[in-house]
């Protein structure tokens, strides 16, 4: 029962090992606690028990490093969680077609884990001088406000014939995972956290600082849930705002990324966010859209943040047309034209490329009838996704000057000393990244 306060972790699962959760379960393991990673793709599993990654910033040495001491192993068996102290589930929280939140994924997750909730299942963990210690669950996945206390708490309790503050422990800890940053990490960025009760949440706070260096409490799972969608949702309007600005400026003759880096030079009162080719990630393009979707619950109508995602999402559009004026300069039109994209990945230097704008501007010259190629050096084949299958198996190519235009949509390293200098075809870019710059230059 509850109550057990002081207790240790010795064991945890982690359900979901992508972005988020292979980097957590790596850093709960070098902190000494066993991990067991749970998820329904065997490739990965095979992968991390291996000690190999598919992840291209992540350490295959790290991963090798944390099985090889028993820290790490990867399952695809759910029942593996009667044999931990604490679950965390970090899996995907995507939009479907209507652009309405998706939770099945969290919801299946606890189904999977109900069964096995019950801390008389540890059996032999158990003494007869310490009672068996009740299972943490904690949702990292973004979501809207109310998913933990509700709808992930009652597929728990239904499941497993027990109640949340009672028989288990129930909280929200929201990820904040920036692939590919190195001057922060999972350890040293401050995490967020607000528990179903007072007793809930102090068992988080005691997980987690096992394993990170600050954590914040909130008072409930729903502020925590507000947490995390505030924070993307400042950065979404942000970004819609220097968005419209770039486009607004490029009439006027104006270098929208010179403006920027010279207001950046006020010591205050100003924060500089810069323009890009559309959003992606799988945090700034979806998470807004799960408050405004729940705040019609409430009879309230987000109108500010529904403008930033007009705005941003009118962003392909305006690259698309930007590419027509370069050929059109040329005398040529965007049907029977060879475009090359550079970069299919959504941020620079990392093989992450969920929501990238990369595959809707493939797909929007495509259809006014270019034929697209791509490169693109952490994304060397399409895998397939479900908005965008139909681009699934095209691999990159070289970089060269036969193509017709150049299109850059992420600013890779690789890109930004890469000499164009000499190039007789068009280049258009969308990150004002190119130092080395052809004649027939563009910024879109």
């Amino acid at each position: 029962m509850i109550g057990q306060q002081g207790v240790g972790m010795n064991k945890i699962a982690i359900i979901g090992l992508g972005y988020v959760g292979l980097p957590l379960a790596l850093r709960f393991a070098e902190s000494g606690v066993s991990v067991v990673g749970l998820d329904v793709d065997p490739v990965k599993v095979d992968a991390i028990n291996a000690g190999r990654s598919y992840i291209r910033h992540i350490d295959a040495e790290k991963i090798a490093a944390a099985c090889k001491s028993n820290r790490l192993e990867a399952s695809t068996d759910f029942s593996r969680v009667a044999e931990v102290d604490a679950v965390l589930i970090c899996v995907p929280t995507p939009l479907n077609k209507y652009r309405e939140p998706d939770i099945s994924y969290v919801l299946k997750s606890g189904a999977a884990i109900a069964p096995y909730l019950s801390s008389g299942k540890q059996g032999a963990r158990s003494t007869a001088t310490q009672a068996p210690r009740s299972k943490l669950v904690v949702l990292e996945s973004t979501t809207y406000p109310g998913t933990t206390d509700t709808d992930l708490r009652e597929v728990l309790e239904e499941g497993s014939g027990l109640k949340a503050g009672i028989d288990f422990h129930l909280a929200f800890s929201p990820e904040r995972e920036d692939p590919g940053r190195i001057d922060h990490s999972v350890k040293t960025i401050p995490k967020v956290m607000g528990g179903y009760s007072e007793a809930c949440l102090q068992r988080c706070v005691e997980l987690y600082s096992l394993a990170l260096d600050n954590v914040h409490p909130v008072g409930s799972c729903r502020v925590a849930e507000a947490t995390k969608l505030t924070e993307n949702i400042f950065r979404s309007v942000n970004i819609a705002l220097v968005n419209e600005l770039k486009v607004v400026f490029h009439k006027m003759g104006i270098d929208v990324w010179d403006v920027i880096d010279a207001a950046a030079t006020k010591p205050f009162g100003y924060m500089p966010f810069y323009p890009g080719p559309g959003l992606g990630g799988h945090c700034i393009p979806i998470d807004p859209f799960y408050l405004t979707w729940k705040a019609r619950e409430y009879e309230q109508h987000t109108r500010f943040i529904e403008l930033a995602g007009e705005i941003n999402t009118a962003m392909p559009d305006y690259v698309v047309s930007r590419v027509a004026e370069a050929l059109n300069d040329q005398g040529k039109a965007v049907k029977g034209s060879h475009i090359l994209l550079l970069g299919m990945a959504y941020k620079p230097n990392v093989d992450d490329d969920r929501e990238s704008p990369s595959y809707v501007l493939t797909e929007k010259l495509e259809a006014k009838g270019a034929t697209v190629s791509y490169n693109d050096p952490y994304v060397p084949e399409i895998k397939l996704t479900r908005e965008h299958a139909q681009l699934a198996g095209r691999k990159s190519v070289a970089i060269a000057d036969d193509f017709d235009c150049i299109l850059l949509a992420t600013h890779h390293n690789a890109y930004k000393d890469f000499d164009f200098s000499g190039f007789r075809c068009p280049l258009v870019d969308t990150r004002n990244c190119v130092s080395k710059r052809p004649a027939k230059y563009y910024q879109a």
